[in-house]
């Protein structure tokens, strides 16, 4: 984020102010995980594969983990673009967590891209996805990539363990453009405690890493 707490400019468009050691990094994380997971909006802006690599897959399976973290895509409604980058490159399984919103001819379209769990609920049960991770596909670790919605709702549900934050050298200003949880006037239903685990300084950005303090027992 910049130094006046912003993720990306008013319109959400894909803001590339962050050096390739920011990039590394991210990559590092992502690699660390054995599933990634994205909100459909984040995705659909920022047409991203979330794949890693070639010494990040080989480390992972020196590892014993496979080749690459599994792909994750979280949509309440469903509307999901069966031509973005992530469905044309047969890296990892693909599962989406959606609601049964989702329109018959996308999962049409979806078939044998991507492995559907879709809710009879309103919006996605982010404590249910967890759990089917862990249970179904024997994840432990997920790295959650945003965007600010999907980071806020894990954080009020106490998803949240250890957070990643890159400190970047620039000033956005605007109270139009989202921080680390979004646009919402409205705080979190509780205050969320971070304990510093780490902090390295490359030029002129800073990266730190936190626990936090409260997370949910899935």
């Amino acid at each position: 984020m910049t130094l006046d707490g912003k993720i990306t400019t008013r319109d959400f468009t894909p803001v590339d102010f962050t050096s390739r050691e920011d990039k590394q990094h991210l990559f590092r994380q992502r690699a660390m995980a054995d599933a990634v997971i994205i909100g459909h909006s984040t995705l659909k802006r920022d047409n991203v594969r979330l794949g890693i690599s070639e010494d990040l897959r080989q480390e992972r399976i020196k590892r014993g983990q496979t080749a690459a973290p599994i792909r994750v895509i979280v949509s309440n409604q469903g509307k999901i673009d069966n031509q973005l980058k992530i469905f044309q490159w047969d890296v990892s399984p693909i599962l989406i967590f959606s609601t049964k919103r989702m329109p018959k001819e996308v999962r049409t379209a979806l078939a044998g891209k991507a492995t559907l769990h879709l809710s009879k609920e309103g919006d996605v049960d982010l404590v249910e996805t967890l759990r089917t991770l862990r249970r179904d596909y024997k994840v432990r670790r997920v790295a959650c990539e945003g965007g600010p919605i999907l980071f806020r709702s894990m954080l009020e549900h106490g998803l949240i363990d250890e957070l990643s934050l890159t400190i970047a050298p620039y000033l956005f200003g605007g109270a139009d453009a989202p921080t680390l949880t979004g646009l919402s006037k409205e705080f979190l239903p509780r205050s969320v405690q971070g304990v510093m685990k780490k902090m390295r300084v490359v030029r002129d950005e800073c990266f730190l890493t936190y626990r936090i303090k409260h997370k949910a027992k899935l």
